[in-house]
């Protein structure tokens, strides 16, 4: 057994302030919106808040581009208002895990800044420079936003490294000193009282560019043991690493308590498994839902209890859930938002709800590209049309991956604009925020939103959903998602069919029970026969047998 640590059955919730609530009508959310906010939250049942960057930032990638840790971005606040968010969450028992981007700050930063203007100051070596190659770049690496990773700075005739936007250069953590100062950094947010830090795709800062390496780089962990014994290991601190290239054997690297490195990752091999192998995320394919079991099945057993699990769907990089693997006609909607919050939520590790999936907000389809504002997206329009690609099938990848489907502003009414704010947003909001929207859930005994209150309820009183063996039955079926969850004498089998028409669920002879209670259904008259169970589209229930 694991050492018990409260972010075990804690529950997260991920605000992406810049869409959460708008407290002063520019169009932009801003911190006074969460904190009028929180009481919702509460009232939810989430422990944690991850919020997304809200640092200094000239926006090139809506706050992952950081040009000062240590203040905050003039459209979300001050810092007083940071702190204030930080006192009022904590009077509701919240904690606020802050969102770290150490490996590259905004090409704006003042060490950024003062690299380019002097070339022989310390701060040059803060970042990855190089001379040009037969005058052209060092080497192949690409960005991930399209193109070149290698841009020229003109002043001094050599290339920096950016993994993603130009506008953010990468760090070079082999330089101790670049180390120590974000170690202060991390020490400054600690000391303010935050209760933990998501650290974004931090298994890039081993990278060897000479070598073309960037995850997973021969020094990744001793750096992470570092920051961890110098910063957040000497509390009780929740961390989370975004690993986009982990394997359950790289994941208990990072999450073996006897590491001292993090709490857990974020792996994201289920979320590849709707596109073309060997292509990017644009190029789609079907779900492969056989796989997406075999992936779960892998990531809750072979972590045992040498690692913790993160448990998702959604994040501000990821279309809507109910969009992409559920169904989001008016007939299905809720049904299958249900029905994926129960796979996800009865597994073991700790769940991560994003803001809007607990009302079933769905992707958005907006009629031009002129209406969409993600830097990723739209360098791949402008990449696939100068290839020849077709309009009609770049807008069809982009309705299905685009990343501002997630960051629509989130709908709390029927009023202008969802309720986000009074003037228009900085992104439109969803045509469908009149009937999708947090006043009609909360008046709803049946709602979404309270059936996520639910899922975080029985995790809460049932230790065998936080800590029992994970036993997935029924794995080569096309159609049903089946498992049970065990823990001393303790037993929870859920049952769910994931598409739209009927199945029969038969209980294998072999699993013992003497009776049984439904803990959860999505349908208000669910079966109590267990032995065999005719499944309707999207039904999914919970049992807890005896």
């Amino acid at each position: 057994m694991l050492e018990k640590k409260w972010w075990h059955n804690s529950v997260v919730y991920q605000i992406y302030p810049r869409s959460f609530c708008d407290s002063n009508n520019d169009g932009i959310g801003d911190l006074r919106g969460i904190i009028s906010k929180l009481d919702y939250l509460k009232e939810l049942g989430i422990d944690v808040i991850w919020l997304s960057p809200v640092y200094k930032s000239p926006n090139d990638d809506n706050g992952y581009d950081i040009s000062d840790y240590r203040d905050i971005m003039d459209e979300f606040g001050t810092m007083e208002d940071m702190d204030n968010l930080l006192k009022e969450a904590n009077d509701r028992g919240i904690k606020i895990l802050m969102d770290l981007v150490l490996n590259h700050t905004s090409d704006e930063h003042k060490w950024f800044m003062e690299a380019k203007k002097n070339p022989n100051s310390k701060y040059r070596d803060y970042y990855v420079f190089r001379k040009p190659v037969d005058g052209k770049e060092p080497n192949e690496m690409k960005s991930t936003f399209s193109g070149s990773a290698w841009e020229l700075d003109k002043n001094s005739n050599e290339y920096y490294l950016h993994l993603f936007s130009k506008k953010q250069p990468d760090l070079n953590w082999e330089n101790e000193e670049v180390r120590n100062e974000l170690y202060d950094m991390i020490n400054f947010w600690i000391d303010k009282g935050v209760g933990g830090f998501r650290l974004d795709v931090i298994d890039l800062v081993g990278k060897e560019p000479d070598k073309l390496i960037t995850a997973n780089g021969p020094k990744l962990h001793e750096y992470i043991n570092e920051m961890n014994i110098n910063t957040f290991g000497k509390y009780d601190l929740l961390t989370v690493g975004e690993t986009w290239g982990a394997t359950p054997k790289i994941a208990k690297l990072y999450s073996n308590p006897i590491r001292n490195e993090l709490s857990m990752v974020f792996q994201f091999e289920h979320i590849s498994l709707d596109e073309i192998p060997g292509k990017t995320k644009w190029d789609l394919a079907p779900l492969n839902f056989i796989k997406l079991k075999e992936v779960f099945n892998k990531w809750q057993t072979e972590l045992d209890n040498e690692g913790w699990n993160s448990l998702f769907w959604n994040n501000h990089d990821l279309p809507r859930i109910v969009s992409r693997w559920g169904n989001d006609s008016e007939e299905y909607r809720e049904l299958s938002a249900k029905m994926l919050a129960t796979v996800l939520h009865m597994q073991k590790g700790t769940p991560y709800i994003y803001q809007g999936e607990e009302i079933g907000m769905t992707n958005v389809v907006f009629d031009s590209i002129d209406e969409y504002n993600d830097i990723e997206l739209l360098n791949m329009y402008k990449e696939r049309i100068s290839e020849g690609y077709k309009e009609e099938d770049i807008m069809k990848s982009i309705y299905a991956k685009g990343r501002d489907n997630a960051r629509t502003p989130m709908q709390w009414d029927d009023s202008l604009n969802g309720g986000f704010s009074k003037v228009k947003p900085w992104l439109k909001v969803n045509p469908n925020y009149v009937d999708i929207n947090v006043k009609n859930n909360l008046e709803d005994e049946n709602s979404i939103f309270n059936h996520y209150k639910k899922l975080i309820k029985i995790r809460k009183n049932e230790d065998v959903v936080v800590y029992g063996d994970f036993k997935l039955l029924y794995k080569d079926h096309n159609s049903i998602f089946s498992y049970i969850r065990e823990l001393n004498d303790e037993k929870i089998l859920v049952v769910a069919n994931f598409y739209d028409k009927d199945e029969e669920f038969v209980l294998d002879k072999s699993i013992k029970y003497e009776g049984c209670e439904i803990l959860l259904s999505n349908y208000k008259d669910s079966s109590k026969d267990i032995e065999k169970i005719n499944l309707r589209p999207y039904e999914a229930i919970i049992y807890k047998l005896k």
